[in-house]
């Protein structure tokens, strides 16, 4: 490809990249194998992570070996247990897609290398406009590599009657004036989870609250507007708010049959792919409001025991090349969200990268996500309130 060659050639010729230490660290990579860790529930993601397989083979020398995984958590029980045991080196897991709650766990356990991720070459591609130094409002100390990004947005088709609503009292007004059409998952589903603490971001009177773990002597105080929020939302939803929609895949359904008039989703390019699925018109569009969206990226990391370091941060590194992560953006191979800021490379790879971006959808900020402990509290307080109906 066009783009193999010049990202070549551009890297080639940096002095970075040519540093010793790079060039002493691929040295050690080739003839690794690297055990990664990876959720595989999706076949495209499966799919793209075997050709990442080959490239890592091709270019490097260095043998990836992709460890499908139900749930990140299987293998951070793994690291730990090997931890509890002694074993400080030789792990079985090199490197390992995580976020937010695993994340924390690893890092606060001490069981992550740190201060590697920042000195990849391809980090200078990264867009330091998203949280790329935090995960879940933890500091990720170069323990993270960024992989890919997501936003929470909102999917409606394009009415001539129907304006989507950019704010929170512009929702409120809008299920006023369409009862029964509006609905969320139901949490603990992560995306209905995603779509509380949004409304909790924008309504509190204490945001910075949120970038710490939950205060039980302050929970109720900064989370009330939330509750009060969704106290007059509920009666206004798909069956009163007393039973919600199983998963955004549901909600896309009862969106595309008019049962509902928005669904949900944490992949702003997930619009493209129901549209270019027939499952949804052309007239769909991904939307948020106006002062920002929830979002986050998802990482790779390396635990501090891993056997194939080198390779794992040579891996990490052509996660985050412009080579992978176009690929990776092309809807049809997988549509997941880049990490990288086009502006930053050269006009034929910021041109193939920006082809990528959604068609169907409309840019809003992100919003970085609250700590995150606060997960587990908003559910459990939302369960106690609302699950029981």
């Amino acid at each position: 490809m066009v783009y193999t060659v010049l990202f070549s050639l551009l890297l080639s010729t940096t002095s970075f990249a040519a540093s010793s230490d790079w060039q002493t660290l691929r040295q050690q990579a080739e003839g690794q194998t690297v055990y990664f860790n990876a959720w595989g529930g999706d076949p495209a993601v499966n799919s793209y992570l075997d050709w990442v397989a080959g490239e890592m083979k091709q270019q490097y020398g260095v043998t990836v070996k992709v460890v499908r995984l139900a749930d990140a958590s299987d293998a951070v029980k793994r690291i730990q247990s090997e931890a509890a045991a002694g074993r400080k080196t030789n792990g079985s897991v090199d490197l390992l897609w995580v976020n937010g709650e695993n994340f924390r766990t690893l890092k606060q356990a001490g069981l992550l290398k740190e201060g590697w991720a920042w000195e990849l070459p391809n980090w200078r591609y990264v867009d330091q406009k998203k949280p790329v130094r935090e995960d879940f409002s933890q500091p990720t100390d170069g323990a993270e590599a960024p992989w890919g990004s997501a936003q929470l947005m909102l999917i409606g088709k394009i009415q001539p009657d129907v304006k989507f609503p950019r704010n929170a009292a512009e929702l409120l007004a809008f299920a006023k004036e369409n009862p029964g059409k509006l609905s969320y998952p139901r949490p603990p589903d992560f995306t209905g989870t995603a779509f509380i603490e949004q409304l909790l971001i924008v309504l509190t009177a204490d945001p910075q609250a949120l970038r710490s773990a939950p205060n039980p002597a302050t929970f109720q105080q900064v989370t009330a507007p939330l509750w009060n929020y969704l106290d007059k939302l509920h009666p206004l939803l798909w069956r009163e708010g007393k039973t919600f929609p199983p998963s955004p895949a549901r909600m896309d359904r009862m969106l595309a049959d008019g049962e509902l008039l928005f669904s949900v989703t944490f992949n702003p390019a997930h619009v493209d792919n129901l549209i270019d699925r027939k499952q949804l018109p052309k007239t769909a569009q991904a939307f948020g409001f106006e002062q920002g969206m929830l979002g986050n990226v998802h990482f790779v990391t390396i635990p501090a025991n891993a056997n194939a370091q080198a390779g794992a941060q040579v891996l990490a590194n052509f996660l985050m090349s412009p080579e992978a992560q176009i690929r990776k953006a092309t809807p049809a191979i997988w549509g997941d969200a880049t990490v990288l800021d086009s502006a930053t490379l050269p006009s034929t790879l910021k041109e193939q990268l920006d082809a990528q971006k959604p068609a169907h959808q409309q840019a809003v900020p992100y919003l970085p996500e609250p700590h995150a402990a606060w997960v587990d509290a908003l559910e459990k307080e939302w369960l106690q309130r609302y699950g029981a109906k």
